[in-house]
């Protein structure tokens, strides 16, 4: 297969821009938010590909229900945090279904292990909330204050979270 998950670096940020816009049309970020989370916290940011790039993940610790609206820099990480948040996962058609999502969530699941947190969280908009299901992820009902930063990423945003108490990660191919 050849393709897997690497740890992204200051050079893969224009692939990741290149990707963003192909993958995400609809969910447009400026290139500052990237770069800040992987400033930020360089272990939840991924590039995937053999040769070359053709997906990218980027998580990074936050408070369960309080992720960041779309489009919005973080300024820092919380303090106390209960979730690792997946805030963007990107893989070009021809990525997809090599079970590189399934194999990112069990990288994420290892990575709170060794952080001591205890949930894995995301948003799931154009219709993927059932392969994160699938992954063990779980919709949460949200108080008004998440309600409102879910709208941010439009009508079928939905916010999802996976207990580690729920045992690894399963990575069939998805």
């Amino acid at each position: 297969m050849g393709i897997g998950w690497r740890a992204m670096g200051e050079g893969d940020l224009a692939a990741v821009e290149r990707i963003a816009d192909i993958v995400h049309p609809t969910y447009p970020e400026r290139p500052e938010i990237p770069r800040e989370r992987l400033r930020l916290f360089p272990r939840g940011c991924f590039v995937a590909g053999g040769g070359d790039i053709v997906g990218y993940a980027v998580a990074h610790p936050g408070l369960l229900g309080r992720p960041p609206a779309l489009d919005t820099l973080l300024g820092g990480l919380p303090h106390g945090p209960d979730c690792l948040y997946l805030h963007d996962i990107a893989l070009l058609p021809a990525a997809r279904g090599l079970g590189l999502g399934g194999r990112l969530t069990g990288l994420l699941y290892h990575l709170c292990e060794e952080m001591g947190i205890r949930n894995l969280s995301l948003v799931a908009v154009n219709g993927s909330a059932p392969y994160w299901r699938s992954l063990g992820f779980q919709p949460t009902a949200p108080d008004a204050e998440l309600a409102a930063k879910l709208g941010s990423y439009g009508t079928d945003a939905s916010y999802l979270v996976r207990p580690l108490a729920d045992g690894p990660v399963t990575t069939e191919p998805a």
